[in-house]
């Protein structure tokens, strides 16, 4: 899409910095499937403890001292998380009743944002704090760039572009905050006996994969800022 000039309305055409929208799109679609081929491969291995995926989470929390957590099952597949506010872990259908390898790795992942949140994790605190912000700039940056376009005011574009940024912004803080979650889960789930050595190679696999599909929202996102800047550029270069 090229956007002619300020003061000469819109123009659609095919525009070169298409391929970085095309890019992101085919990295989240590869670990989208990375993700739930592994899920599923390992969904079908029954851990040697018999322990599901509630219990995991339990068992986690009681040997690391943390109190006031709720366990909560909840409808549908791969949306497991944890909310530091109202300090609940919810378990999807795959997860929570599951004695699977996937489903103790999981649980287990979830259980390491409680332990960063119980230690005061600074990267899950700053990811805490800009969850609003976020979504704001995430909702309202389309709304603020095309408005710009269609008036001719640049600099609504240039601040349509600074709240896309933080929406960016929080996926890079995201990053890091999810791989220490998972290497937490690693470690307790070895020092509690909750998996063995070859399981937990295999908790690994599914823990790396669903780490991809962190990496993969994030390039995107990165890429559709860039997009925008080279495109914010261009047009005050014509106008």
């Amino acid at each position: 899409m090229y956007l002619g000039g300020w003061g000469h309305g819109m123009y659609w055409m095919w525009d070169p910095t298409y391929i970085l929208i095309l890019i992101g799109v085919l990295l989240s679609l590869l670990a989208s499937a990375k993700v739930r081929s592994t899920f599923a491969r390992y969904s079908g291995v029954r851990s040697a403890s018999g322990m599901t995926g509630a219990q995991t989470a339990q068992r986690i929390l009681s040997y690391a001292g943390i109190q006031g957590v709720q366990i909560t099952h909840i409808s549908g597949q791969l949306n497991d998380h944890y909310n530091p506010k109202t300090r609940v872990v919810a378990l999807s259908d795959s997860v929570y009743g599951s004695n699977s390898l996937s489903a103790i790795a999981v649980a287990a992942h979830e259980c390491g944002h409680v332990i960063q949140h119980h230690k005061n994790y600074a990267p899950l605190s700053i990811r805490t704090a800009l969850v609003p912000v976020a979504n704001f700039g995430s909702g309202a940056s389309w709304f603020i760039i095309i408005a710009g376009i269609i008036f001719g005011i640049p600099s609504l574009v240039t601040l349509g572009i600074v709240f896309f940024s933080l929406a960016v912004l929080f996926q890079l803080v995201t990053l890091p905050v999810e791989m220490n979650a998972s290497r937490r889960a690693l470690v307790i789930l070895q020092d509690t006996g909750i998996l063995g050595n070859n399981e937990g190679k295999a908790a690994g696999k599914v823990l790396r994969a669903a780490a991809l599909t962190y990496v993969a929202a994030a390039a995107a996102s990165i890429l559709q800022l860039l997009r925008l800047i080279l495109l914010f550029g261009r047009n005050r270069n014509n106008g």
